[in-house]
C-alpha cells in the first residue's frame, strides 16, 4: 500500500477525520450536558460566611453525590478542552489564528480553574470537612466562592475570542455578534460580584445563574456555527 493510499484511508476511514471532527465539533453539547448533571447532583453549595456546622453537614450528608458530581464536572472540563480545541481549528481554517490562540489560552485558564474548584470541593467532602477543622473547611468554602467569581474574567476572554474569531471569519451574523459582545460584558461584570449580599454578591444568583446560564447557552450556539461550518483541512 503507498504512503498516499495510507492516508487518504485514514482520512476517510470508520475513525478517520470525518469521525474526530464530529466528535469534537460536537463536544459543546457534551460539556453542557456533563455540567448540568454535575450541578444537579452535587446540590447548593453552603453561601459565603456559612457555619461550621451547616459546613460540616452539607459535606458529610452530600459526600458521596459531591464525588459523583465531580466525576461529571471532570468529564465537562475536558470536553469544554476539546470544545475550545474544535473552535480552534475553525478559526484557523478560516485564518484567524490570533483569535483560535486566544480561545486555547483562555479554555485553558478556564479548565484549570474549574478543575481547582472541582478539587477543593472534592477534598473538603472526602476528608477535610470530616476532620473537624472547622476553620479550614470554612475558609476553603470561601476561596471556591472567591475563585468562582475571577472565573469571569478567562470566561468572559473566551467567549470573546469565539465571538469575534467566528464574526471576523464570515460565520456569524451582525446580530449574533453583538448578542456574543453582549454577553462578554456581562460576563466581565460577573467578576465584580463582590457585594456582602445579595443580588450581586459572590453566592448571589447573577454569579450562581445567570452569567452560567449565558455561558451555556453561548456555547450550544457556538456548538450550532461549528457544525454548519466544516473544516476544509486536515485538523485532526
Amino acid at each position: 500500500m503507498s504512503a498516499s493510499s495510507t492516508a487518504t484511508s485514514s482520512s476517510t476511514g470508520k475513525y478517520g477525520r470525518a469521525f474526530w471532527e464530529r466528535l469534537w465539533r460536537g463536544s459543546g453539547n457534551n460539556f453542557v450536558i456533563f455540567a448540568i448533571v454535575a450541578y444537579v447532583i452535587y446540590g447548593a453549595q453552603p453561601q459565603v460566611g456559612a457555619s461550621g456546622d451547616a459546613l460540616g453537614a452539607f459535606y458529610a450528608s452530600h459526600r458521596t453525590r459531591i464525588l459523583i458530581s465531580a466525576v461529571f464536572s471532570g468529564l465537562a472540563v475536558l470536553n469544554l478542552m476539546w470544545f475550545a480545541a474544535a473552535l480552534r481549528t475553525t478559526l484557523a481554517d478560516a485564518g484567524q489564528d490570533g483569535w483560535g490562540a486566544a480561545a486555547t489560552a483562555a479554555s485553558a485558564v478556564v479548565g484549570g480553574l474549574f478543575l481547582l474548584l472541582i478539587a477543593m470541593s472534592a477534598a473538603l467532602a472526602y476528608s477535610i470537612a470530616g476532620s473537624g477543622n472547622q476553620t479550614l473547611t470554612a475558609g476553603l468554602n470561601d476561596l471556591a466562592w472567591a475563585c468562582l467569581v475571577l472565573t469571569s474574567f478567562p470566561r468572559a476572554m473566551l467567549i470573546m475570542s469565539g465571538s469575534f474569531g467566528l464574526w471576523r471569519a464570515g460565520l456569524i451574523s451582525n446580530r449574533l455578534f453583538g448578542a456574543g459582545v453582549t454577553v462578554v460584558v456581562l460576563g466581565v461584570l460577573g467578576g465584580t460580584t463582590w457585594v456582602s449580599g445579595g443580588f450581586w454578591a459572590p453566592d448571589g444568583v447573577y454569579s450562581r445563574f445567570v452569567w452560567p446560564i449565558l455561558g451555556l447557552v453561548w456555547v450550544l450556539v457556538c456548538h450550532r456555527v461549528l457544525a454548519r461550518s466544516p473544516a476544509t483541512r486536515a485538523g485532526w
